[in-house]
């Protein structure tokens, strides 16, 4: 064999040195991972930011050259993920599917989704519909990924296969499986939100920030994933320097809450606050009602609240939606041996009620809620009156969308 032809085929133009070929595949991999998350999830899903063409375009190409998805089929799968969360409806759900199947099958329930014509046309509304979009990257998305296979071969040499093998397998792995498998079965929530979501670590990091799913899942149009002061989104870093540019322009990030002192009854920015962040309030009912109601409890027991089993813990956080028929009727039971913490469950799931009296009016709601308030502050129950105060000075924060 001709001793360059040799050379080529075992190092390639770039060579084959093992740090060449980690620096060349995390910079290519973090740039489909953040493809991912800036351009299809929080541009193209959410609309939660505005991508300039300079940017956009380059990552639909990158996307359409490492992966092969198509935006409006990426667009529409998640779209219905969110709008049928954790049921037989949901694509990709590790409660529904089993976390095993998620993990390592994820590929294809996502192939399987795509296919179905029905998700496509109610969901993926809004998407690239230009001459690329349906001449090449709709119509031959294998393309991409076979014209990489030859662009690394003749940069790697033979070993280029094994090198596009693992990066194919980087969105699969990453974000089928990790973030739809484990970020709906593993992690700590901030928001007591009406699915499993998961932050799977506070530093978003490896992922593109989509480690904090628990946060997105709370507010979905939020450009910004890192919500509490400890934690970090890479994602979100990169926009902000893409913002200064003049590349990015956020449209919304997640709203904040304020606490008006001493307000004698709930406003319709009392209103406001608790519809937008439904999901917050639901958590600092948890922590500031439940929680002090059970170790109230636990106490006159004689027991610690660390003694209360985990379980019960997190059927008292979410009223026990996710508990089975057979858990759900021992927790029915448990809840009548404890008088005050089944009047906190009803209470609780009174408050979450109004929510869906929106289709009555501000007027209506808005006196549920103060009826709300007014029961609250007279069960008898001071961390329930002391909530009930909390509640009626809630408001949003007023800020900028660049904020």
């Amino acid at each position: 064999m001709n001793a360059s032809l040799y050379q080529w085929l075992t190092q390639g133009w770039m060579g084959s040195h093992w740090l060449v070929l980690l620096v060349t595949f995390v910079v290519m991999a973090q740039a489909t991972i953040l493809s991912v998350t800036l351009y299809l999830h929080r541009c193209q899903a959410h609309r939660g930011v505005e991508l300039h063409p300079l940017v956009s375009h380059p990552m639909r190409f990158w996307l359409w050259l490492t992966t092969a998805m198509v935006t409006r089929e990426w667009v529409a799968i998640h779209r219905k993920h969110h709008a049928h969360c954790e049921t037989p409806e949901d694509p990709h759900s590790p409660q529904v599917h089993g976390i095993g199947k998620v993990v390592f099958q994820g590929v294809k329930l996502y192939q399987k989704a795509s296919d179905d014509a029905s998700i496509m046309e109610k969901y993926g509304a809004g998407t690239p519909d230009d001459w690329l979009e349906r001449k090449v990257y709709a119509r031959v998305p294998s393309l991409g990924p076979a014209l990489l296979l030859i662009a690394e071969v003749a940069a790697f040499g033979v070993l280029g296969i094994t090198f596009w093998a693992l990066q194919m397998l980087v969105i699969p792995v990453l974000a089928a499986g990790i973030v739809n498998g484990l970020g709906h079965w593993w992690g700590y929530r901030n928001f007591e939100t009406d699915d499993r979501a998961t932050n799977l670590t506070p530093w978003g990091l490896l992922i593109g920030g989509e480690e904090l799913h628990n946060n997105h899942h709370a507010f979905p149009s939020s450009a910004r994933f890192a919500l509490r002061r400890f934690e970090f989104d890479i994602g979100w870093a990169v926009l902000q320097a893409l913002q200064k540019l003049g590349l990015a322009r956020v449209r919304r990030v997640a709203p904040r809450l304020d606490i008006r002192p001493n307000l004698p009854a709930a406003d319709l920015d009392t209103l406001r606050a608790l519809m937008v962040c439904r999901y917050k309030v639901m958590t600092d009912y948890f922590r500031y009602v439940t929680l002090p109601t059970l170790r109230e409890e636990a106490s006159a027991a004689g027991r610690s609240l660390r003694s209360v089993p985990r379980r019960l813990r997190k059927a008292l956080a979410d009223g026990g939606h996710w508990l089975d028929q057979d858990g759900r009727e021992r927790f029915a039971q448990w809840l009548q041996d404890h008088p005050q913490l089944a009047q906190v469950l009803d209470l609780r799931a009174r408050l979450r009620a109004i929510h869906e009296l929106s289709g009555r009016g501000a007027e209506a709601m808005l006196a549920a809620l103060q009826q709300w308030c007014a029961e609250a502050e007279a069960s008898g129950n001071r961390a329930l009156k002391e909530f009930a105060a909390r509640l009626k000075g809630y408001a949003l924060v007023p800020s900028p969308a660049r904020a």
